[in-house]
């Protein structure tokens, strides 16, 4: 059995409380003032504090339950307990915001498009730091995994489906208006909980195809000051060997690496693709300084 590092589970579980916590203020500050759906659960817990004035904190709770018991079975021990703690977070949050004067005091009743942006930017960001230290909300979460692996659905596609359920419930309180800029809040949710689940940093990955690999991967450490590989590829058409250089660099040093390369190699092939985040020495550390009479 592995050893539990506890030190991290700890830092992991604060932080997913942090998460909880924004994602509580954003809904309790913005969404429920400016009449905003929500997807999953905690649309849920909207429509019923709109009809029946039921406390969200406690809906939350409540409703997770279940899924969690339903849950037991299909996940492990250690992701089970991440997603109590950020469940009982949540549902906890919910109820505290709403004891302090911060919660009437933002009053955006009549600017629609900035509720949407923060509410999109708020819960993303909070989502976003629970996901990337392995937690949840619970909810659709929960059932989410459950179909993944009890019939091979995409955890995507079916929160997508759940997300799409109780948005059109939410229809029943809320007018075409208030739902379109929910949409608008739901995709900036997304691209925000993916920039900070992922990483903030962005590269660009570059496979490279050429006869004068040795020429460029040269220019590469001498121009860039960047580490790269070489794969062993075998050409589809004629099937002679050939050696693929793998090189990550920033987006503004794209145009720098194309200009080398095609200064080596006009007939180089090159692809060029989307690295959410990259971790080494030239991109989380400092790169070596060029110096001013040997390195352009």
């Amino acid at each position: 059995m592995p050893k539990i590092n506890y030190k991290k589970v700890t830092f992991e579980l604060i932080m997913v409380s942090l998460g909880c916590a924004i994602y509580a203020l954003s809904l309790d500050m913005i969404s429920v003032p400016n009449q905003l759906a929500d997807g999953g659960l905690s649309g849920v817990t909207l429509i019923l504090h709109h009809f029946w004035n039921i406390d969200m904190g406690l809906a939350t709770l409540v409703l997770n339950i279940p899924l969690i018991i339903l849950g037991y079975r299909y996940m492990g021990k250690l992701l089970l307990a991440y997603t109590i703690w950020g469940t009982v977070s949540l549902s906890f949050f919910l109820w505290l915001w709403r004891l302090f004067p911060i919660i009437t005091q933002l009053n955006l009743d009549h600017d629609l498009f900035l509720s949407a942006i923060l509410a999109g930017t708020l819960s993303g960001f909070g989502l976003g730091i629970v996901f990337r230290y392995n937690g949840t909300s619970g909810g659709t979460d929960i059932i989410a995994r459950i179909f993944q692996i009890k019939f091979g659905i995409s955890s995507g596609k079916m929160l997508l489906l759940c997300d799409a359920v109780v948005l059109f419930a939410s229809l029943s309180y809320l007018d075409i208006k208030h739902m379109m800029y929910t949409l608008l809040a739901s995709f900036i949710l997304s691209r925000v909980l993916d920039t900070v689940q992922q990483g903030a940093y962005s590269a660009r990955g570059l496979l490279i195809i050429s006869d004068h690999y040795q020429e460029i991967a040269k220019m590469i450490d001498l121009e860039l000051e960047r580490g790269f590989t070489y794969l062993n590829a075998l050409g589809g058409y004629q099937e002679d060997e050939k050696k693929v250089i793998y090189v990550v660099v920033s987006p503004r040093e794209i145009p720098q690496i194309k200009q080398l390369i095609h200064h080596e190699d006009p007939n180089a092939f090159i692809t060029i693709f989307e690295v959410h985040e990259a971790l080494g020495e030239g991109f989380t550390y400092k790169t070596k300084k060029n110096h001013f009479f040997i390195r352009k």
